[in-house]
């Protein structure tokens, strides 16, 4: 039987809204009991650090209509019906396509979200003011089978090194599953692409440096047990969960800003819609000055280019998109076939 509606109260940029939330005793969490209320209310809890990472620019909704366990989709455009204060902006597609895509300028857009059955948002890289040009460097650290959080922790120090030689000050947080994300903000000078081949830059010299930890070889058959620096990540309209946002993993973990200095003994699995509100009260948000001081990409530009001088080409992109210049043939090496044949 379903909760009967309830209204909460929800602040606002002029004012507190009236947000309604229906069947709010939904369990989105089987395993740990959390309902579409309480992701409601965790929301509110960690309104500011939550927009200060995630709003202000187009963000994609992954919904969940009966919970983690069942079926999900993405919803990019505002449904019908979205409330007025609910924003838009159009965005260019690597496809060449353009579409409206939502923009979360206030914690009450996240609230109806969560009314909608959203559990986790996966924000651009770029402002909805300037969807073209990124305002963020994004690295993501994918274990393979055989490695896990602690093998990710260590190559994140080591690539914090390589970004800090190449100018930029990094950023870490959970991805909320096994990984770790490194971000860097940068001045919105450069499009997607050139910010993916700033990406490869130091991911390849990051990988000269840990050559049995960590790889940038995209087919998995080839990457054995080592940490993935998924350059791809850096791809327009390519997303990931974005800081504080919940995962749809049966305990409920947020991908979670972390301090350097905490990072060794960080438990990503303790990092829960129930916990998190509690720590940033305690501790405060590790990444409350990300965007004071941008960086440039230039010098990971420089090494690019000497990559490519050196015979380093393009990488793989992900399948959906359209070929690439200079990008190799998309089959995987075992299935390719030798001169020979």
């Amino acid at each position: 039987m379903a909760s009967p509606r309830i209204t909460l109260t929800v602040p606002g940029p002029d004012g507190d809204r009236e947000i309604g939330l229906s069947n709010p005793d939904r369990v989105l969490w089987p395993e740990v009991g959390i309902t579409k209320r309480e992701l409601a209310e965790y929301l509110i809890a960690v309104a500011e650090p939550f927009l200060a990472a995630n709003g202000g620019r187009p963000v994609s909704l992954e919904r969940f209509p009966d919970g983690v366990e069942g079926e999900s989709f993405f919803s990019k455009n505002p449904p019908k019906g979205a409330p007025e204060f609910v924003e838009a902006v159009t965005v260019t597609y690597n496809s060449g396509r353009r579409h409206p895509q939502l923009v979360l300028t206030e914690i009450g857009s996240a609230v109806w979200a969560a009314q909608m059955n959203t559990v986790v948002f996966h924000p651009w890289a770029s402002l909805a003011s300037d969807p073209d040009h990124p305002v963020e460097l994004r690295i993501d650290l994918d274990p393979q089978p055989g490695t896990g959080f602690a093998e990710a922790v260590v190559a994140a120090h080591e690539l914090r090194a390589v970004l800090r030689e190449a100018g930029l000050e990094a950023w870490a947080k959970t991805s909320g599953n096994r990984g770790l994300h490194v971000f860097c903000p940068i001045e919105p000078t450069h499009e997607f692409l050139d910010v993916r081949h700033a990406v490869i830059a130091a991911a390849r010299e990051l990988e000269r440096r840990m050559p049995e930890a960590v790889t940038t070889h995209w087919w998995k058959e080839e990457r054995g047990e080592r940490i993935f620096v998924d350059f791809n990540q850096a791809n327009r309209d390519r997303t990931m969960a974005g800081a504080y946002s919940p995962r749809a993993l049966p305990s409920a973990t947020v991908s979670t800003p972390v301090g350097w200095d905490e990072l060794d003994a960080v438990d990503p699995a303790a990092f829960t819609v129930r916990s998190v509100p509690e720590r940033l009260a305690s501790i405060g948000d590790p990444w409350a000055d990300f965007a004071a001081k941008p960086g440039r990409i230039d010098t990971l530009l420089e090494w690019w280019q000497r990559d490519l001088d050196a015979g380093l080409g393009e990488l793989p992109f992900p399948p959906e998109f359209p070929k690439m210049p200079g990008e190799p043939p998309r089959v995987q090496p075992s299935r390719a076939k030798t001169p020979a044949e």
